[in-house]
């Protein structure tokens, strides 16, 4: 049996070729909810291990969920710590997500962590990575760095102030804007357009199309004005929406055509 990272690849591809990579992410734990957005035609699934009740066997169901509708899975880990981030890798995710690197360390930090030694600090210890054993161990050591996008999230003031640094680390594939807690960091909580914001965000975009660098952004379902603005920035990579917010958008619309009409 072969290692094809086949869905890692095609999303590297898609983000170098200026194709938009579109993602939903999931925070309920039924792994029906990531199969059913991979049929739903998202690129990928983005599995949020930093902000829900996952546990391990949640992330491990989600991941397995993706694979039989045929969409990547990308786990975000709780943060940026390589005894974190082993076991999810070792549960073989097509993307690897690290919150909050704010320093070029940090980001070497994360890329070391993805990644055996002797250019990382990775143990190894595989387990459905390699199908159980079906694939030779050698085979997936060789190959495995391939499989897996290295992806970094940029969420703090701090960040910004070292982005062209962090750009120049090796073996990122992808950097993600989180405008909640970016906006937070200038003083904005819960307030991601403020105009103030918009020059960090459009930074940001500069700075990673200078370097070459795919970038995106995470945002909400009913977020069309920035999921709008973020394409008009060149974005490679949008995540817009999760089930909780299309829940509560398909809540609000349903009980709002009752109460027009008397119903409720």
């Amino acid at each position: 049996m072969r290692l094809d990272g086949m869905q890692a690849e095609r999303l590297r591809a898609r983000l170098r070729g200026g194709k938009p990579v579109i993602a939903g992410h999931v925070f309920l734990t039924d792994p029906e909810i990531a199969e059913l957005l991979g049929y739903h035609g998202f690129d990928a699934v983005w599995i949020d291990a930093e902000h829900s009740a996952f546990d391990l066997n949640a992330v491990l169901a989600h991941i397995m969920a993706c694979a039989s509708s045929g969409t990547a899975s990308l786990v975000r880990v709780a943060w940026n710590d390589p005894v974190r981030i082993k076991p999810v890798l070792e549960m073989g995710p097509d993307g690897i997500i690290l919150p909050m690197v704010c320093t070029a360390e940090e980001a070497r930090q994360a890329v070391r962590s993805c990644t055996y030694p002797p250019r990382g600090v990775r143990g190894f210890g595989p387990r459905r990575a390699i199908r159980y054993g079906a694939l030779e161990s050698g085979e997936y050591a060789a190959r495995c760095e391939g499989s897996l996008l290295r992806i970094l999230q940029i969420e703090h003031r701090v960040a910004m102030e070292n982005l062209e640094e962090i750009l120049q680390v090796e073996g990122v594939d992808l950097l993600v804007c989180g405008p909640c807690d970016l906006s937070a960091s200038y003083g904005h909580l819960c307030d991601t357009r403020n105009p103030e914001m918009t020059p960090v965000y459009d930074r940001f975009a500069q700075l990673c199309r200078a370097a070459g660098m795919p970038f995106g952004v995470s945002l909400g379902a009913g977020d069309r004005a920035s999921i709008r603005d973020w394409f008009g920035r060149g974005a490679n990579f949008v995540g817009c929406g999760d089930d909780i917010s299309y829940l509560d958008l398909g809540c609000r619309a349903t009980f709002g055509f009752l109460r027009e009409n008397g119903w409720a």
